[in-house]
């Protein structure tokens, strides 16, 4: 096609949808024609009265935003009847509805002419080819050249107005290739040696500052905890008040033994006193010792550092805290868990089938989180497989397959599930549509083809591949109109259907 495939796709139906049903005694070409006709940024899709030389005819041009899939509002509709003399050019510039713009038309000599619609909007202008008319008179009336005068039998109406009400897109179908692949639940976690329990090394009582919290960068070597050791059952400031207690009274032991060494000498005081007060000094001097040893302060009794750090190992992110400020802990008691935050590894559970498949390099892996619809696509120089399983889980049936990925914690949680294609390399050829256009009826896959403006016909296609957000199908042909988003309304619309007369009233 030209114009990147999409300009000058056209699809014709005669005996609209949007009309009310044929009168008794009437034909297609009495009741007035339509065309479908797409460009890369507008659909075009008009419903008109048949072409008479010098007589008016109404063209209900309906206009559709690809991008957004939404009605025209604003901007201009241009009718073209090119031919062996100058062009005519049929312009209209406001709409009647959104969506809408009622152009009217004179021909001026009958005729065969090359259609063309130009369209003047937000997108930005377009010319789309729609076809070739046959301008006829009043006994012959012309309308489109070379179309079937009647719409499959089968054909789906979904106006344009419940279009563009509704989440819609649509796309031509394509060839493509899908590499082959492996899937399976996977559940991302840190790489090998990138997550480490910071542990406390003696009991202790954690110190309030500094605190680290989950999310909390650390640089390699920062401290990320304080400890306060304790001994038996004492805290550090315990010990610490005991050792100035016995400070005081060792003091004041020590003053007792002066006073009385000088009374001594002048016979004011018995030996026996002289003995006890001093024996009373050496045991305060030696509890003293003690407690300044266990409070970890100096022999001089000048206080010191007495509590101990706890440091990152490396640089990383905290991923867990398990301890609160001031709770006391026993030696090797786990305080915090702290991880790399890039590479990472994302551990599948394949069948055995497949996980024997994965042989050497993979091309690439896709990823995509529950409930998202977002793909997540990593290239060859990305993706490594580090490791598969000897051994089937009895639990799930499956092999692990662990594949180190270039990405960080930012991008994927770690501890996240996750559905991942492993690509293998080779590829499958065939036509690529997004998941998005499947739809579920009844437990038989589906897609909607747009055959006209508002007709659609139903197509029973197989998956031959899933990868990510695309799937291989067979039962579609290159070219044809796919509904990519609104399928399920469109089958919707059918369901409730009525068989009351279709069409709508312009």
């Amino acid at each position: 096609m030209t114009r990147g495939g999409l300009v000058g796709t056209i699809v014709v139906l005669l005996a609209l949808g949007c009309r009310s049903e044929k009168e008794p005694g009437t034909t297609a070409r009495d009741e007035g024609w339509s065309v479908t006709a797409w460009g890369e940024r507008y659909e075009v899709f008009p419903e008109c009265d048949p072409l008479i030389a010098e007589a008016v005819a109404i063209c209900n041009a309906h206009v559709t935003v690809l991008e957004g899939f939404k009605p025209l509002v604003g901007g201009s509709v241009s009718v073209v009847l090119r031919g062996a003399g100058p062009e005519q050019v049929y312009r209209q510039d406001h709409h009647k509805r959104d969506g809408i713009f009622p152009v009217e038309l004179r021909p001026a000599t009958e005729g065969p002419f090359e259609l063309l619609f130009r369209i003047e909007g937000p997108a930005g202008p377009e010319e789309i080819a729609a076809g070739r008319v046959q301008v006829g008179h009043a006994a012959s009336p012309g309308g489109l050249l070379g179309q079937s005068d009647s719409a499959p039998v089968a054909a789906v109406p979904f106006l344009k107005e419940q279009q563009w009400k509704t989440e819609f897109a649509t796309a031509p179908v394509a060839e493509g290739s899908l590499a082959e692949s492996v899937s399976g639940p996977g559940r991302v976690a840190p790489a090998a040696g990138g997550e480490v329990a910071l542990t406390a090394a003696y009991d202790a009582t954690v110190a309030s500052h500094p605190w680290p919290y989950a999310g909390l960068d650390v640089k390699k070597g920062s401290v990320v905890f304080r400890l306060q050791p304790r001994v038996g059952e004492r805290s550090l400031p315990e010990l610490r008040a005991e050792a100035s207690a016995l400070e005081a009274e060792t003091e004041a032991a020590r003053r007792r033994v002066e006073r009385l060494r000088g009374l001594l000498a002048s016979e004011a005081t018995s030996p026996a006193e002289m003995e006890r007060a001093q024996a009373t000094l050496t045991g305060l001097e030696a509890r003293l010792k003690a407690a300044r040893q266990g409070a970890g302060t100096e022999q001089s009794g000048a206080a010191g550092d007495a509590t101990f750090t706890v440091v990152a190992p490396w640089a990383g992110r905290v991923a867990e805290v398990t301890v609160t400020p001031g709770q006391t802990v026993a030696a090797g008691a786990a305080l915090a868990r702290l991880v790399t935050l890039r590479p990472l590894w994302v551990v599948l559970a394949l069948r055995p089938a497949d996980a024997a498949r994965v042989q050497g390099k993979p091309s690439g892996l896709l990823l995509r989180r529950p409930g998202s619809p977002d793909v997540l696509a990593l290239g060859q120089k990305e993706v490594r497989v580090v490791s598969r399983s000897p051994e089937v889980d009895p639990r799930t049936a499956s092999v692990a397959v662990i594949v180190e990925i270039d990405r960080s914690a930012t991008d994927l949680a770690i501890g996240s599930g996750v559905e991942a294609d492993l690509l293998l390399g080779a590829s499958r050829p065939g036509i690529v549509v997004p998941l998005s256009a499947l739809v579920d009826d009844a437990g038989v896959l589906v897609v909607y083809v747009q055959i006209a403006g508002e007709r659609f016909a139903r197509r029973e296609v197989k998956v031959l591949e899933r990868q990510g957000d695309q799937a291989l199908v067979a039962g579609l042909r290159p070219g044809e109109r796919l509904v990519t988003v609104g399928g399920g309304a469109i089958r919707r619309a059918a369901l409730l259907s009525s068989g009351a007369p279709e069409g709508h009233v312009h």
